[in-house]
């Protein structure tokens, strides 16, 4: 009866090995396949009676992995087991099965070591998806460090943990100068430093900026204009990890802007603007010393009510009507009161 019952759980053993949904084989003292179930048949493409007897590692795994592979089995035939070994199958169709396997040694009724058996777990498919997803997040590494424009980053501390290529060419301090420094503390010009902090204590909150001003100082001192886009950085489970900047540098534009600023400001000749209300938005020095209205008193007061002679204001005001329809007039004389 004794020997029915363990014939009969034998048999049983036997029939959950072979139709178990996960992949087990194993190998004897050798290192010849002795056990190979359905579904490692199913993944491989190998029948039992392909493999059986057969040497598993130089018959089975990719040359790559098999002295390390050799070296998990040699260990679990001296009773030392390994879990959750990743190892690679060649297939019949020579592509690559990528299994996780727990290699234990097998041992017979008198605890005598008789070879190894491996239960696997064929993670093929999620380590695929893990290599495309490496792959993609090296791409992007590379779009980043190589773009054409800064980008940079902190963490939640605010410190650097993003300095790009382009950063470093026009700051002169280099990734390894940068990472882990204080942003606003060693790159911020000191006047703009409370402002900057906010936006990026706001970016840390989930609240973006879009073309924000900022001015970074170079290593040699210099500035550098930046228009910015703080982004908010988030992890996998959408916690917030950081700020990211991309940017544009403005410098030139900058140098541009203040020298035509200057020279307008300076010129010899009255230069005055005004908005599409009519009010004044452009009063150089010429403009104040002839009228006596300095900058300050005359920006955002309606040009022709406040300073034009009252038996002209008409026809004035048809002049710049006219003028924001994008009809303009040469050499009209008017009078400044």
């Amino acid at each position: 009866k004794n020997d029915r019952d363990v014939a009969t759980m034998a048999h049983e053993l036997r029939q959950l090995v072979d139709t178990a949904n996960a992949p087990i084989f194993g190998i004897d003292m050798d290192g010849n396949v002795n056990e190979w179930n359905n579904k490692t048949a199913e993944i491989t493409g190998f029948a039992k009676d392909d493999v059986f007897d057969k040497h598993l590692v130089t018959t089975l795994i990719v040359p790559s992995r098999r002295q390390s592979v050799q070296e998990v089995l040699d260990k679990a035939l001296c009773g030392v087991e390994t879990s959750n070994y990743e190892l690679e199958f060649l297939t019949k169709s020579k592509e690559v099965r990528h299994l996780l396997v727990n290699a234990t040694t097998r041992r017979d009724a008198e605890n005598n070591i008789t070879g190894v058996v491996g239960v696997a777990q064929d993670v093929t498919e999620s380590t695929k998806n893990d290599r495309a997803m490496f792959s993609m997040a090296r791409e992007l590494r590379q779009l980043v460090d190589t773009a054409n424009a800064p980008i940079f980053g902190i963490n939640v501390d605010g410190n650097v943990n993003e300095w790009n290529d382009k950063t470093a060419e026009i700051t002169g301090f280099t990734k390894q100068e940068a990472f882990d420094q204080p942003l606003v503390e060693t790159f911020i010009v000191q006047p703009l430093r409370q402002s900057v902090q906010k936006v990026l204590d706001n970016a840390l909150k989930g609240i973006e900026t879009s073309n924000y001003e900022l001015e970074l100082q170079a290593k040699n001192k210099e500035v550098r204009y930046l228009l910015l886009n703080a982004t908010t950085r988030r992890d996998a489970e959408n916690n917030i990890v950081g700020v990211v900047g991309v940017a544009q540098d403005v410098t030139e534009a900058n140098q541009v802007d203040r020298e035509l600023r200057q020279l307008v400001d300076t010129a010899n000749a009255p230069i005055f603007g005004i908005g599409v209300d009519g009010n004044v938005n452009e009063w150089n020095n010429k403009t104040a010393e002839i009228t006596g209205y300095s900058k300050e008193e005359a920006l955002n007061k309606p040009l022709v009510a406040t300073f034009i002679v009252s038996s002209l204001q008409p026809s004035v005001q048809e002049i710049l009507d006219n003028a924001l329809k994008g009809t303009e007039t040469s050499n009209y004389e008017l009078e400044f009161r």
